[in-house]
């Protein structure tokens, strides 16, 4: 068989030996918008929550407000939150106490989140070489435009230190379209921790499901770029023929109106939950039958992972970085994006095999497992960390750890 996409060699296996105390810790701060509202804020906040104590302080900067709730376990876990609550782009004297931080001595590694982080990382830090060095985590996006295309090539790339992409594809787009030199573009994929099962049973008796319904599911933000329409033609053409088929949706987001009158439209029995609490998630998952991600673009979707831990049944848009975390016909079913008769025919496949169905979600689980878990995620950066200071470091001899 033919090596998956997507493997890629492990960042580590590069790096020279690294000098770090034990006494002596990196402090790594990590910027980004606000904490666990989305999936690469959940990403960021779980870095900065996760590095090991013992080589590495952390501290965290949310530029936009962030509930209370995540703040404080954040600080509970030992972890220094620097709040700055921007509430537009022109909020720019928000900014004083992260320049401030950056430029008092504090801080070794930057470890940057999304566009606008990046951005700031890279126009923020102090102007002499060295440290704190610069690491712009890019999560994805369409790599339409050539203004974005332009700033990162020319401004983030060139005053980051590395550049970390989450999909092999996303890194390839960088180097290809972007024309970012590929020595600075590392894959590091997103991994999630261990999350009890949930309960299937009692999740479909709160929903109003009978034992005998077909329930196809998603979890994601309902913007543009999840192409939900495209779900919803699909489950359009299955309806008629399934009375016992239902559609829920978690999420929520600026295309929840739209997508309410397009249910109506296709006659699709759709249950639209909103965004619910993530300890709530597992069990709804574990409620759904088959799994559906029907993007346009994405990179490493959480969400995915989280199906492929609860042992589901997926079918997903063959786009971006998914085909390097599930196999077609091995662990998912990949059909082309926007092709609504494609999906049509996937998930109705699915819906008549219950066999095929744990076949695939067996599979998905135990690679997940293997491939994509949170510890597998930090030992990675935290060796780029070492790695990037230390390179800084033995560029420039006068630097001092403060």
């Amino acid at each position: 068989m033919p090596a998956r996409e997507g493997k890629s060699p492990d960042v580590s296996a590069s790096r020279r030996p690294i000098n770090v105390r034990e006494r002596d810790r990196l402090t790594v701060l990590t910027v980004i918008d606000s904490l666990m509202t989305a999936g690469a804020e959940t990403v960021a906040t779980r870095i900065a929550l996760g590095l090991d104590g013992s080589r590495f302080r952390s501290i965290l900067c949310a530029t936009r407000p962030t509930a209370p709730e995540h703040v404080a376990e954040a600080r509970a876990k030992g972890v220094e939150v620097l709040e700055l609550n921007r509430q537009s782009r022109l909020d720019v004297w928000r900014w004083r106490p992260l320049v401030g931080l950056l430029r008092g001595g504090r801080v070794d590694v930057v470890h940057a989140h999304k566009f606008a982080s990046n951005l700031w990382g890279a126009l923020l830090l102090p102007p002499r070489r060295g440290l704190p060095v610069l690491l712009a985590h890019e999560h994805t996006w369409s790599y339409e435009g050539m203004l974005r295309r332009f700033l990162d090539r020319e401004l983030i790339a060139r005053r980051a230190s590395a550049i970390v992409a989450v999909s092999p594809k996303d890194r390839m787009r960088m180097i290809e379209l972007e024309r970012i030199p590929e020595s600075k573009v590392v894959f590091v994929p997103n991994g999630i921790p261990d999350r009890p099962a949930g309960d299937r049973e009692r999740t479909r008796r709160e929903l109003g499901f009978a034992p005998m319904d077909a329930v196809v599911g998603t979890v994601c933000s309902l913007r543009p770029q999840k192409e939900l329409e495209t779900a919803l033609r699909a489950l359009g053409r299955l309806a008629p023929h399934r009375p016992a088929l239902r559609f829920v949706v978690v999420g929520d987001g600026p295309e929840r109106g739209r997508l309410e009158r397009l249910a109506e439209e296709f006659g699709v029995p759709t249950v639209f939950l909103g965004q619910r609490p993530n300890e709530e998630v597992p069990d709804l998952v574990a409620a759904m039958d088959v799994l559906v991600l029907s993007s346009r673009f994405e990179g490493m979707p959480l969400a995915v992972l989280e199906w492929m831990a609860a042992g589901k049944a997926i079918v997903a848009s063959r786009v971006g970085g998914i085909p390097s975390i599930l196999e077609d016909e091995q662990e998912a079913l990949l059909v082309p994006p926007r092709d609504y008769a494609a999906f049509a025919q996937a998930i109705g496949r699915l819906l008549d095999d219950p066999a095929e169905r744990q076949r695939l979600g067996d599979a998905a689980r135990r690679r997940q497992q293997a491939e994509f878990r949170l510890e597998h995620t930090l030992n990675l950066l935290e060796a780029l960390y070492a790695r990037l200071y230390a390179e800084a470091r033995s560029g420039d001899g006068t630097l001092t750890r403060s």
